[in-house]
């Protein structure tokens, strides 16, 4: 019984399917695996074997033939917009990892006014205290990010409040010691 030779580069393939194999691509190769198992499309023996091969694949090509009668493959493209050697159509939704939340606007506005005290002589401090707890509120509610923005501008807002009370305390207590 003769068993197939692995593919050469030399046997007229796409130059994609003959590009080596990174450890990425093995990785993405063996997700797609471990997805059609846990899907029930492949048996553990012929899983266990398809995953050795792709740990043991130099090419991409090789990598392709492993999950070809499979439903999903790796993202066709990064993000810098160059092609990548696909396996298939792209990962679904449930294969991706979730996208960050969103960053509260209220927050980065609290953290603007709590830098721009130092600049304006303490002036923006009560909004950004105002908007840092407003922020803080509707993150803890709604679950965006942003929460250590909302609390920068609350540490510098409470601290341009308390300058500009002492300020006002010595204000005073000079007029009373001197009137």
């Amino acid at each position: 019984m003769s068993y197939p030779t692995p593919w050469q580069p030399w046997q007229g393939q796409s130059s994609a399917s003959s590009m080596l194999a990174s450890h990425a691509d093995r990785e993405r190769a063996v997700d797609v695996l471990r997805a059609g198992f846990s899907e029930g499309r492949l048996q553990q023996p012929e899983f266990d074997r398809r995953v050795a091969r792709a740990y043991e694949a130099r090419t991409v090509g090789e990598l392709s033939l492993l999950v070809a009668d499979l439903p999903q493959g790796p993202l066709g493209m990064q993000p810098s917009a160059q092609p990548v050697p696909t396996f298939g159509p792209a990962v679904p939704r449930t294969f991706l990892p979730a996208p960050p939340p969103p960053t509260n606007g209220k927050a980065i506005g609290s953290m603007v006014c709590g830098v721009l005290t130092t600049m304006t002589m303490g002036l923006t401090g009560i909004p950004a205290v105002i908007l840092g707890h407003s922020a803080r509120a509707e993150i803890r509610r709604t679950g965006e990010g942003g929460d250590g923005f909302a609390m920068a501008g609350l540490v510098l807002g409470w601290l341009s409040v308390a300058g500009w009370a002492v300020l006002i305390a010595l204000l005073t207590l000079a007029s009373i010691g001197s009137g």
